[in-house]
């Protein structure tokens, strides 16, 4: 078991370097999503919002819960390694020869005829996407989010710059399909040549049975997940225009850049960092309440304060066209809120390998967003009503996750919400402050999200400072670890 001051470093690192890529990648991903949103219409990110969920839930599948049974397993060997990529490769060819073959009937349930040519071409991600699994685990295992961070930041940028010239040339929704592709294949090349591992020329059905009986239950419980994650795009799509899936879609996008860009590198380096203290349960309740803590105290503001800027925001960056957008943005925001910490509490079941509850989580979770998206629908409360009832139902998910990770750990529901509502009611104060700020401030876009933005971190800094909030001293420590640590190496 690693010391805590090695622990620590690692921590301490892997955040630095999941940040940065959090930073860069996030950066280009911004700036490649600004550029294409004033080049392509509403409709072509519409008709990608169509079949996005296709194309995640098979992602789901092709892994089926072994890259976190990897990850978790402190011996693997060469075998199980073989046997997982195998598998995985298998199943991405049975999950586009399904996509193939169902892409008329696809195109068909939308009423869009250019569905099936879409469907067809940008599937082949998946088979792609397949071939760098066990290479991407075997860096997260190392902890090495630097070499992740470099592959991710080059395939964007590449990607990102054939997509845009695609845009410029008039190609459509086609500069779209061929991004996610691209992006795909230099993340892949990348990520062998980084990673030297090689597969052998063998199969177990022993390491499968033992790799399986984990990641089963987590295939069955992310299944579920993703499939209503997105299933606001295929409503949406079905009931609604193309154009007001596009807005939807394109909100969606710029949420989640900052949503889940900041609760995958949370989580990619929480997950191995506390899964070799998995045996030590003191230990894990007082690291896991530090990474929740602190990951509240940074994430809560960003989103209330991406909520109260979402008009000058997308009025100054993306144009006056996608302004309908905003209000979706910005109760996408609110709703996006406790992401990271859903995340954070079902890493502590794998971490404890209760994968078993992870089925039960997420029935609970999903009958009652069935109960308020058929609510919605029934009393006819448009784009706006789904995504309501979406917000409730990220609020009420907390208490079933947090209720079922503190019973693992002894760190219950009522402890968490003890440490995370100061950060959220200053969030909160500081968002709806700064939103009432925007009505008296000039019409102009880019002096009121200025102001705005200034205004909002100064009076957040303060009001944590005034009641002695300790992750705002916890931020100050990890960055000036993070500064000694980078002048130490160039020393």
């Amino acid at each position: 078991m690693p010391n805590q001051s090695s622990l620590n470093d690692k921590t301490i690192v892997g955040l630095f370097w999941s940040f940065l890529d959090l930073l860069s990648k996030g950066g280009i991903q911004l700036g490649l999503q600004i550029i294409l949103a004033r080049l392509l219409l509403p409709d072509h990110f519409g008709l990608l919002g169509m079949v996005i969920v296709f194309i995640t839930i098979s992602t789901i599948v092709i892994d089926s819960g072994f890259s976190q049974a990897l990850i978790r397993d402190k011996n693997t060997t060469q075998l199980d390694y073989t046997t997982v990529f195998y598998f995985n490769l298998f199943i991405s060819f049975c999950a586009y020869g399904l996509l193939f073959v169902f892409a008329p009937s696809i195109s068909d349930f939308y009423s869009e005829p250019q569905l099936v040519a879409i469907i067809r071409v940008i599937s082949l991600v998946l088979i792609v996407n397949s071939l760098g699994i066990i290479q991407r685990v075997k860096i997260i295992k190392k902890i090495d989010f630097k070499t992740l961070t470099k592959i991710n930041v080059f395939s964007v940028a590449i990607s990102g710059g054939i997509t845009i010239t695609m845009a410029l040339l008039g190609y459509g929704v086609w500069s779209l399909v061929m991004n996610m592709i691209l992006a795909a294949l230099v993340q892949t090349i990348l990520l062998w040549f980084y990673n030297k591992w090689i597969p052998s020329l063998s199969f177990s059905y022993q390491s499968f049975t033992k790799y399986f009986g984990f990641g089963s239950k987590l295939l069955v419980s992310s299944l579920i997940d993703t499939f209503y994650n997105n299933i606001f795009y295929v409503i949406i799509g079905k009931v609604f225009s193309t154009t007001q899936l596009g807005y939807y879609s394109n909100a969606v996008k710029f949420r989640d850049l900052a949503a889940l860009s900041i609760s995958t590198a949370v989580e990619r380096v929480s997950y191995p960092v506390l899964s070799s203290i998995q045996d030590d349960d003191i230990r894990l309740k007082l690291s896991f309440k530090k990474v929740i803590k602190t990951t509240a105290f940074v994430y809560f503001p960003i989103m209330a304060g991406l909520a109260a800027v979402a008009f000058p925001l997308f009025g100054l960056v993306i144009g006056d066209k996608w302004l309908p957008s905003v209000v979706y943005f910005q109760l996408l925001c609110i709703a996006g809120m406790l992401y990271p910490i859903h995340l954070l509490n079902l890493t502590i079941l794998q971490v404890k390998g209760r994968s078993d509850l992870f089925l039960v989580i997420e029935v609970v979770k999903k009958v009652i967003l069935t109960v308020l998206i058929l609510f919605a629908l029934t009393m006819k409360l448009g784009i706006i009503g789904l995504i309501m009832a979406a917000l409730l139902n990220s609020f009420l998910s907390f208490f079933v996750n947090s209720y079922f990770s503190g019973t693992a750990i002894g760190y219950s529901t009522k402890e968490q919400l003890k440490d995370l509502l100061p950060a959220f009611i200053i969030a909160v104060v500081m968002g709806v402050s700064v939103y009432c700020l925007g009505f008296i401030l000039p019409a102009n876009y880019l002096v009121k999200l200025v102001a705005q933005v200034g205004i909002g971190i100064i009076m957040y800094v303060v009001l944590c400072k005034i009641l002695h909030v300790q992750e705002l001293r916890v931020v100050y420590q990890i960055l000036f670890a993070i500064v000694l640590k980078k002048k130490k190496a160039y020393l």
